[in-house]
């Protein structure tokens, strides 16, 4: 049907490219059950977690987040809600609004310990753990990085070694999310026949996960050492349907879709921040709003903020579609979070001096993106990662 001359609808500066129209209803009442939720039980408070350095009561959250669907959300079964990959997207979004460590929590129980166990796992193993994980009952964490050896996993020093019937694991695991608090982490090991993966409960013998203290960044989150010392573990503990590196790497990819809406909602929560600011701080008799150089600034912020999350609704689209290369979601993670951290800092620079305070989400969300920038991929492997698709030489070694 033709459109109606005239009835285009009002400009709106929360939406300047009217990209709610892209969303179905379903995606829509995704969308604002979570970012109702993390406006009644996270932004009050988050402020107050990031300066002491704590997440309280992060068991209660994730049995929160559970009721909401929200871990694991795009697996199926097993107690998933089975949702869209763009649903996903848009809850990552409004939860890493409110803070990249509460989006941290819900990206490694769903994207990398849920979908690990979920893609890979035995039939046995996926009912152990995924209904519980799914309601939030039971926190998981992923091991893959080592004190020596983040953006080469090839070179992990962890082992595990089959002892009769049995494996035994030795090794360490470093920045960990969720590692003191889980109740099951998916480990993995160099073996004879290759790299695998192997589900740890937590309370076995020889396994101990220290916090790491004194971050300046995801603050409000929980992030720790894996230690496996002497780790036994029965034979079917093992991943049993992947050996060889693109069991973690296929895992990676799916986190890193999370994080390419999630940077967005970092940058929307500064850039909101920055525009309301701008039109009531008054300098030289009128709001800083209506000066030339600051409306170029929100102007720009604007542009990138809005080009960043259309990208990641196209890059949900393929994934939706089974169409999503993982070229493509390294594409969106380079950009999506290289521009959030830019409008974080110009954000920052439109509240002067406030920026800096913790009154205002702009510079907890500026140091947040600072790990979020290296994680799951740094900036250097994610261009490389292009580069080869691109030229078809590879330039790691």
């Amino acid at each position: 049907m033709p459109a109606v001359p005239g009835k285009k609808p009002p400009f709106d500066p929360a939406d300047p490219l009217g990209l709610d129209d892209l969303l179905e209803p379903e995606d829509l009442a995704v969308r604002d059950t979570v970012r109702s939720w993390a406006r009644d039980r996270v932004l009050p408070y988050v402020a107050d977690w990031y300066e002491r350095g704590e997440l309280p009561g992060i068991r209660e959250l994730a049995k929160e987040l559970g009721s909401l669907g929200a871990l694991g959300m795009s697996l199926t079964g097993y107690g998933c809600a089975g949702a869209s990959a763009v649903q996903y997207g848009l809850a990552c979004l409004e939860l890493e609004a409110a803070d990249s460590g509460i989006r941290s929590l819900v990206s490694v129980q769903g994207s990398l310990a849920m979908y690990a166990i979920h893609r890979y796992g035995s039939e046995e193993q996926k009912r152990r753990w995924l209904p519980a994980m799914a309601a939030g009952e039971a926190i998981g964490c992923f091991g893959l990085t080592e004190p020596d050896h983040g953006s080469d996993p090839a070179g992990m020093r962890t082992r595990a070694v089959r002892d009769g019937g049995d494996w035994v694991l030795d090794g360490r695991k470093m920045w960990i999310t969720n590692g003191s608090v889980a109740s099951v982490a998916v480990v993995w090991a160099a073996t004879e026949e290759g790299v695998r993966g192997f589900v740890v409960p937590t309370d076995t013998p020889g396994f101990s996960a220290p916090e790491i203290k004194h971050k300046w960044s995801l603050r409000a989150s929980v992030t720790s050492e894996l230690v496996l010392d002497g780790v036994r573990l029965p034979a079917d503990a093992v991943l049993p349907e992947v050996t060889g590196l693109r069991g973690p790497l296929s895992c990676l990819s799916h986190a890193r879709y999370g994080i390419v809406w999630g940077a967005m909602g970092a940058a929307r929560a500064s850039f909101e921040a920055a525009l309301d600011y701008a039109r009531e701080r008054e300098q030289f008799g009128r709001p800083i709003a209506a000066f030339q150089l600051t409306q170029a600034k929100l102007a720009d912020m604007a542009v990138e903020l809005h080009k960043g999350i259309l990208l990641a609704h196209h890059l949900g689209g393929r994934m939706d579609a089974g169409r999503v290369r993982p070229e493509q979601i390294s594409f969106g993670k380079l950009n999506n979070v290289r521009e959030a951290i830019g409008i974080c800092r110009t954000a920052r620079t439109i509240l002067g001096a406030n920026g800096i305070s913790l009154e205002y989400p702009v510079m907890r969300h500026a140091t947040n993106l600072e790990s979020v920038l290296t994680y799951e991929g740094t900036v250097e492997m994610h261009q490389l990662i292009l580069g080869k698709a691109l030229t078809g030489f590879d330039a790691f070694r």
